[in-house]
């Protein structure tokens, strides 16, 4: 089965219309306020509308009060939410919409047992762990660390590039693969041309 892309941390209309040109599946909207890709509500308004049918736009947060979660799936067409601090399971079922949850790959962290405290998520999404960020910092770990056997469908993240996508997809077999800053020209501004990039290292591992 082809391996699904969200192009994340779209700060512009334009760049999220050339993610779904390209071929991916979900864009990513940012709130967290300490980012350079965060959005205010009217922003991911913007640009959830100007995306064509069947590309998902999806709700990134990071330990966010429950109003913000509550405003934004009430005011923007998100389909689902995305979790990246230290949110309970309780928490992430809370908004009546699917989630994922992400998980920080560092030494001593057992993956196996921490994706099964999400076991309704949809997916577990696999990011580096780098000290007092959450995200989009570009760093990369040890493929090998992600459990065989997880129990639910693994989205690979953190340092992904068009020069390695292809390596990573054969390496972990995900179900899907999220980027930011590699296909960034600069911070929250995504590149067309690397995106496409991207794309194509996809479908070269699919093949």
């Amino acid at each position: 089965m082809p391996v699904a892309v969200k192009i994340c941390g779209i700060t512009r209309a334009e760049d999220g219309v050339a993610a779904a040109r390209a071929g991916a599946h979900a864009v990513g909207l940012v709130f967290y306020a300490p980012s350079p890709r965060n959005l205010d509500v009217a922003q991911a308004l913007q640009i959830a509308r100007a995306l064509p049918p069947f590309v998902t736009a999806v709700a990134l947060f990071v330990d966010p009060d429950p109003e913000l979660v509550r405003d934004v799936v009430a005011r923007v067409p998100v389909s689902l939410l995305q979790f990246h601090g230290n949110e309970t399971p309780e928490f992430c079922r809370a908004f009546g919409l699917p989630y994922i949850k992400a998980v920080h790959v560092k030494p001593g962290r057992d993956l196996l047992q921490y994706a099964g405290g999400y076991s309704d998520a949809r997916g577990m999404l696999f990011d580096a762990y780098v000290s007092g960020y959450y995200g989009g910092t570009g760093a990369a770990f040890d493929w090998s660390a992600i459990p065989r056997d997880l129990p639910l469908p693994t989205i690979l993240s953190g340092g992904l590039t068009p020069e390695n996508v292809a390596r990573a997809i054969r390496q972990v077999r995900p179900w899907a693969v999220d980027v930011s800053s590699g296909v960034e020209s600069g911070k929250g501004l995504k590149d067309a041309a690397k995106i496409a990039a991207f794309m194509r290292g996809v479908r070269s591992a699919d093949v």
